[in-house]
């Protein structure tokens, strides 16, 4: 019964998303620059280059009509006419007799220097969709092979940083299934941590005071989302603290 509400509740939101009475509020500033055009990029300016990233300087016109600069990071390996440059996978795995568990990795990120906790994830190559691009990557970093249950729209990671883009899989296993049952990971550098559903922001609290790791934002919002939907659904604890 849980597994299916989820999933009702996962399909919903992203299905029915057009129905809502979506409000936008203006808020009073009178520091404010008055709104004089429309935001546009002029042009962008290769700064550096690496193999998988580079950084530009991005020129453009605020709403104001004031000419400024941000520096921009960009992915090099950006295909053709993306759908977007990645995927994320919440993965879901179903056993007989067991909770229901998100799929996780564990992997040591030189940026942060630390090892992180986060959806399995990857590039999507040239002629690959979401789903295809989602259920090879699952397969590569976990050992599981699944099945596509719901996909995102286009979303952006970082906007503020880089124009990096990645659509959200929602795959199901069948962990039952003999394949599921002793999966084989083809990447020995990522480790892969299950942790149940209805427990999954408790038990993501808990790792975070045993290891030295940091978790992914989108695994937390993920995880307070959850809590949310099982335990307090008709209250919203964020506001009162």
């Amino acid at each position: 019964m849980i597994s299916l509400s989820v999933k009702y509740m996962i399909s919903d939101s992203i299905t029915d998303y057009k129905h809502l009475d979506i409000q936008r509020v203006k808020m009073s500033n009178p520091e404010a620059p008055k709104e004089t055009c429309a935001p546009h990029v002029v042009k962008e300016e290769l700064l550096a280059a690496g193999q998988w990233l580079k950084l530009e300087k991005t020129t453009y016109v605020d709403r104001s009509g004031s000419t400024r600069t941000w520096e921009t990071v960009k992915r090099t390996t950006r295909q053709t006419n993306p759908s977007a440059d990645a995927v994320g996978i919440i993965a879901l795995l179903k056993r007989t007799l067991h909770k229901d568990c998100v799929v996780m990795v564990k992997q040591f990120r030189p940026p942060m220097g630390s090892y992180t906790l986060e959806f399995p994830a990857g590039l999507i190559d040239e002629g690959e969709s979401a789903e295809v691009a989602a259920l090879r990557e699952l397969k590569e970093e976990t050992g599981f092979r699944g099945e596509v249950v719901g996909v995102t729209p286009v979303t952006c990671l970082d906007p503020g940083l880089s124009n990096c883009t990645t659509q959200i899989v929602m795959v199901n296993i069948n962990g039952d299934e003999g394949e599921n049952i002793n999966p084989t990971q083809q990447l020995e550098f990522v480790e892969v941590v299950l942790l149940p559903l209805d427990e999954f922001q408790s038990k993501i609290d808990v790792l975070l005071k045993k290891e030295d790791i940091v978790v992914d934002s989108k695994v937390y919002m993920f995880a307070m989302g959850m809590s949310q939907a099982f335990f307090k659904p008709m209250e919203l604890p964020v506001l009162k603290q």
